[in-house]
């Protein structure tokens, strides 16, 4: 899980410094930052990047899907000091299965008790089925072994992605996803909604699954008249997913993706709460945090919100290139301001001003 604050990304950064002086990339750990940045800030393939910070070291990691790495891996595995400049790893994750058919989606990474752990779904041979699986290493850069069993949603929903691990303000941890809801309880759109439930051990579920937010809104169209053979019913179904926990103010403000991440509709919004487990109020009519726009970003999405090296938060998320053939990470600052969190996507050079 990335820092959640200024306080506790110095003392890492100065107790990493003394212990060594050097990061695993056997540089100074207090590198200069680049003076501007360009989007994309890695341009080879990083759907829905997960950010870890440790140590004072950036590791992201990226969807394959079906596809390994060169290593036999899977998960694009990135490393940086400065939030700009990324080197490639290889693979973060040994498969856990050998049925090449398998897709893997939406890795995020924790750590906690001296491991490192890995969220993500698996899934693709049959109809809308995904499950949240967590594998652990011993370093950031892994490989990651899968733990052999499923972290399954309590009302046995055949279909469960983007996890999102959070570690509240008295130690406890929290799974976020995504999760499938097929009717209109509560005036909700059908679609995808997000689900929370306690972690046990960082590798178990408590079994208290609770939904914390549902589509509400027209903007999260996914696709109108969409046939699901597995519920034998036709939905105009909405999604809103790649949940994102991140505390400021004394509030919870969780973030989402919003519409169909194959177009340049998609992007992102928020909802608040005074607890964790929400109640979470205030979702938008429209992506408020990021959007994209003509000439611009396409799709701005499924992101990850970290301290930089400045002491400000910033936005790590996914964009389409110009031909809507991959999508590359990118970077910008967040902001938060009177009406909320925003963030707006780049595209164009950028200083970097601390």
């Amino acid at each position: 899980m990335p820092l959640t604050s200024r306080r506790e990304f110095l003392a890492q950064l100065a107790g990493a410094a003394g212990a060594a002086g050097l990061t695993a990339l056997g540089a100074p750990l207090l590198a200069a930052q680049p003076r501007s940045y360009t989007n994309p800030v890695y341009a080879g393939s990083m759907p829905d990047p997960g950010v870890l910070l440790h140590q004072g070291v950036y590791y992201a990691f990226g969807t394959t899907g079906k596809d390994r790495k060169s290593d036999g891996r899977i998960f694009t595995l990135l490393r940086s000091r400065n939030l700009f400049d990324w080197e490639e790893l290889g693979g973060a994750l040994t498969p856990p299965s050998t049925d090449a058919r398998y897709e893997y989606w939406a890795p995020e990474p924790a750590f906690d008790g001296g491991k490192f752990y890995l969220y993500y779904a698996q899934g693709g041979i049959e109809e809308e089925k995904f499950a949240v699986r967590v594998a652990v290493a011993d370093r950031p850069e892994g490989p990651y072994v899968d733990t052999g069993t499923p972290l399954v949603d309590c009302t046995g929903n055949r279909f469960t992605i983007d996890p999102h691990p959070y570690r509240d303000t008295d130690g406890t941890w929290y799974l976020f996803y995504a999760r499938n809801y097929p009717n209109t309880e509560g005036g909700f759109h059908p679609g995808t909604g997000l689900a929370a439930d306690r972690l046990v051990g960082m590798t178990k579920l408590a079994g208290e699954c609770r939904t914390i937010l549902r589509a509400r809104y027209p903007w999260t169209l996914y696709e109108a008249h969409r046939r699901m053979n597995v519920y034998d019913a036709t939905f105009d179904w909405h999604t809103i997913e790649a949940p994102y926990v991140r505390r400021h103010g004394g509030k919870y403000y969780l973030f989402y993706s919003g519409s169909n991440w194959q177009t340049p509709n998609y992007g992102v919004d928020y909802a608040v709460a005074d607890h964790v487990l929400g109640p979470y109020t205030g979702q938008g009519q429209s992506a408020r945090v990021l959007r994209g726009s003509p000439g611009g970003a396409r799709g701005p999405g499924h992101h990850a919100i970290v301290t930089g090296p400045d002491g400000r938060d910033w936005v790590l998320y996914h964009a389409w290139n110009k031909e809507m053939t991959v999508r590359q990470l990118c970077v910008d600052p967040l902001r938060w301001t009177p009406d909320g969190p925003r963030c707006t996507p780049t595209v164009a050079p950028q200083k970097v001003t601390k």
